[in-house]
């Protein structure tokens, strides 16, 4: 087995992704995703803490995405404008090369109550995160969290949107849509 190699971390992921979907997530082991992906299973543990993580290491990356988009909106947006800003950034992250691998992904979360309380556990914190960000921008409660967790609930839907089968628009558009779908409701 190779000592190192360039793209170790996604050769790791694909590896799971494939034993998740094929063999099922609690029927895989560590050391069998490590020989897949061609290392040993102590290169696996350098690079995830447990399988599971293999699922969900990327949370962070996405979110500072989101984070980055409300904190470069202009001076004076309003909260769901301050939201906009960071929906777009944040969708950045998922391309339409994305979308294959994450229709597998949630497939293999959608099958295991585990890994569904981790999903959930993952919205959450992204909310907070949004939360926080919209206070530091001078968003006063309860304001902020209102936002904060409309912002997660358009995102999660678009999500669902974006993965469904013969989706083809990139789920910022879904999201904009959804804010307009949004708005319709608050006007009606």
């Amino acid at each position: 087995m190779a000592r190192w190699e360039p793209g170790t971390r996604d050769r790791l992921r694909e590896a799971a992704l494939e034993l998740f979907a094929s063999r099922g997530f609690e029927e895989t082991t560590a050391a069998e995703i490590a020989a897949a992906a061609g290392v040993t299973e102590r290169t696996f543990f350098r690079n995830f803490s447990d399988k599971r993580e293999v699922l969900f290491a990327s949370q962070d990356e996405y979110a500072a995405r989101f984070l980055g988009g409300i904190a470069a909106a202009p001076a004076g947006a309003s909260p769901l404008e301050l939201m906009s800003a960071g929906l777009d950034a944040g969708s950045g992250f998922f391309t339409d090369e994305l979308r294959p691998h994450s229709r597998k992904r949630q497939a293999v979360i959608d099958a295991h109550p585990a890994l569904q309380e981790r999903e959930l556990l993952k919205g959450r914190r992204l909310a907070s995160a949004l939360g926080q960000a919209l206070r530091e921008r001078g968003i006063p409660e309860p304001a902020a969290t209102l936002t904060a967790e409309t912002g997660a609930t358009v995102f999660h839907v678009a999500f669902q949107q974006w993965i469904a089968p013969g989706e083809t628009r990139s789920i910022a558009e879904i999201a904009r849509g959804l804010l307009g779908e949004l708005g319709a409701l608050h006007t009606s």
